[in-house]
């Protein structure tokens, strides 16, 4: 099984660069996956502005082995990433990049221009652009948060290729295949096949419970996970925090396309998982059965049985970033409050994804509301 979980209780620098080393080197060392001269891109998580003591995005300490490991054997290191809304220049001064780039005299590279991707011989999806960058790098190493998400239930290995769509395109695609879980784990797939990242490794110290993936509670994990298999690491993950595997999109659509060993189940991680991690309580959005949704139902359902965000007023300081990444346009400006047009309301809850006040939460589905009673 490729994949090496490691204990690290804090973000100590050297404590975090043994975790990280002894992961890889478990894996067959960072020589295995990056040689001498070859031009090596980290995408860590970075979200958005925020400080590394918020959990939100991969915590610097956590790139900083990764890019050290790599100078080490001669490479060329890049750090790179397409914030959601904030300025990548902000984002990387508030989430420590920066700092680490100007230690380890590596480039800071913001995703700006799309390039179509040439190999979808894998595809569903038979027209992706991600950022050029990607195409341009001889290697990937994917160095992603564990956090919730209140759409797909985890942001974990798979789901951090995400951010190597350019900016704009985002919202696009939110409005494509985000009306439905399934249809945008197809797309996440699709994306980290086209990334192919070569090495993936799970910053596992800090995460994030609850209503991820801006404002759920941070939670002490004190693990790192590397994997050449971000699909395996993700449900090796999901086995440490005991949730059930058909509840994340990302497995259902993996097992249902032949991705994963279809002999593969969470008894093959239990060599791999320290026994002091198998009772760590952990707390997950309680997602609506999007998946039961009739075929050509999908509009009438998630308009009135669907959970929908709501806005609370006390919360709310109005600095619009909900309206703005809003790939629909349902989000407007009232009479100086904000509202939720749900006629114009996908479900996609990208407006709770980037509220930084908590202000938008949810108001229970019928889905739910019935599952909560029957289970």
């Amino acid at each position: 099984m490729s994949v090496v979980i490691r204990e690290c209780d804090s973000y100590d620098p050297e404590s975090v660069y043994r975790a990280v080393e002894s992961a890889i080197g478990e894996l067959g060392g960072i020589r295995n996956f990056v040689k001498r001269g070859e031009r090596v891109l980290l995408k860590p998580n970075l979200l958005s502005a925020h400080e590394p003591s918020r959990n939100i995005t991969t915590n610097p300490e956590v790139v900083r082995a990764v890019a050290r490991l790599c100078k080490d054997v001669g490479a060329h290191v890049a750090i790179g990433d397409s914030p959601a809304l904030d300025s990548f220049q902000r984002v990387c001064v508030k989430t420590g990049m920066v700092g680490i780039a100007d230690e380890l005299n590596i480039d800071l590279v913001e995703f700006t221009h799309p390039a179509v991707v040439r190999d979808i011989s894998k595809n569903v999806f038979k027209r992706i652009e991600l950022a050029k960058q990607v195409f341009e790098a001889d290697k990937i190493i994917n160095i992603p948060k564990l956090k919730t998400h209140s759409q797909m239930l985890m942001t974990l290995g798979v789901k951090n290729n995400f951010g190597t769509v350019v900016k704009q395109a985002k919202a696009e695609w939110h409005s494509t295949a985000g009306t439905s879980r399934e249809l945008f784990a197809t797309l996440l797939l699709d994306i980290y096949l086209s990334v192919r990242p070569s090495l993936t490794i799970l910053d596992g110290i800090w995460g994030m419970e609850g209503m991820g993936p801006t404002n759920g509670v941070s939670k002490h994990i004190g693990i790192v996970a590397a994997s050449e298999h971000a699909i395996l690491l993700d449900l090796a993950v999901l086995t440490m925090l005991n949730i059930e595997w058909e509840r994340f999109p990302v497995f259902r659509q993996a097992k249902l396309r032949n991705l994963i060993d279809p002999s593969i189940e969470p008894s093959s991680f239990k060599g791999i998982i320290p026994d002091k991690f198998s009772k760590i309580p952990f707390s997950i959005p309680k997602l609506d059965s999007m998946n039961v949704i009739p075929k050509g139902l999908e509009a009438l359902t998630r308009k009135y049985l669907v959970s929908k965000p709501l806005i609370v007023k006390e919360l709310c300081e109005r600095c619009e970033r909900c309206r703005s990444i809003c790939p629909k346009g349902a989000i407007k400006r009232v009479r100086n409050e904000l509202t939720i047009d749900y006629d114009l309301c996908i479900r996609c809850y990208c407006c709770q994804e980037v509220c930084d006040r908590d202000a938008i939460r949810f108001k229970k589905g019928i889905f739910l509301k019935i599952t909560e009673r029957l289970f």
